[in-house]
């Protein structure tokens, strides 16, 4: 064990394998922070630790599980000429949930009546919320978990990777939940990117792999497009004054 990590190809391996999972996990962030603003926000706080911590569960849980889960990617239905494994109705059916949620987010965004955006006190709603990040941490931690798979063979080198990759991950998703709040339009431009997401899942699924990188750098674009917006609109309001 020591000899493992007084390694450098062992620290090459953890860095790599780290940069790749925070990547992955961006869009179980922009998920959660979409999510939990339809709820009060002392709330929002316990449902966003209770939905990074179940993603770091359902991600050791799955590694420790590899023979199971490499497994996952043998063929066991075909229909119409495609060939599916469980990690591709899996990925399938996570797809369709975040286009699903995310078209549904926008179309109450956009048909919202006044008052329409107070959030809901209610226990179920808090239930409801939970519900909803505990199926796309299971469809996230499945794609993450195979990615850490295909780049380390050592079983501590994976683990620690998504640990602190999930450390990360809890550290950002208040501040990017708390601006996603405070800056509704970028609550529509991430709401377009977790669309993007899940039709980049349902095509993995088919077998059709759209690059990530087209994708990030989709999003990196519109983000800095969008960042732009805000700050123009809060210096015309100081200008204003």
């Amino acid at each position: 064990m020591i000899a493992l990590w007084t390694s450098p190809e062992a620290w090459a391996a953890l860095l790599t394998l780290t940069a790749l999972e925070i990547v992955l996990g961006i869009d179980n962030v922009i998920f959660i922070s979409v999510i939990v603003s339809r709820i009060p926000p002392r709330q929002a706080k316990r449902a966003r630790q209770i939905g990074l911590a179940l993603a770091l569960i359902f991600r050791i849980l799955l590694l420790s599980l590899l023979v199971w889960l490499i497994g996952l990617t043998q063929d066991v239905l075909t229909l119409k000429g495609f060939a599916f494994s469980w990690r591709d109705i899996i990925l399938i059916g996570g797809g369709l949930f975040l286009i699903a949620k995310a078209t549904h987010e926008i179309h109450t965004e956009v048909e919202a009546n006044d008052g329409a955006d107070d959030v809901e006190p209610r226990a179920s709603a808090f239930f409801w919320v939970i519900v909803q990040i505990i199926v796309i941490d299971m469809v996230f931690s499945l794609d993450s978990i195979i990615t850490a798979i295909g780049m380390a063979q050592d079983l501590q080198i994976m683990i620690a990777a998504v640990v602190i990759a999930c450390v990360i991950m809890y550290a950002s998703s208040g501040p990017v939940a708390k601006f996603v709040a405070e800056h509704p339009t970028t609550k529509m431009l991430a709401l377009a990117f977790l669309v993007l997401i899940g039709v980049a899942l349902v095509a993995d699924g088919f077998k059709f792999h759209i690059p990530r990188g087209y994708i990030y750098f989709a999003i990196a674009f519109s983000a800095v497009v969008e960042l732009f917006n805000v700050l123009a609109k809060r210096n015309r309001k100081k200008a204003g004054r």
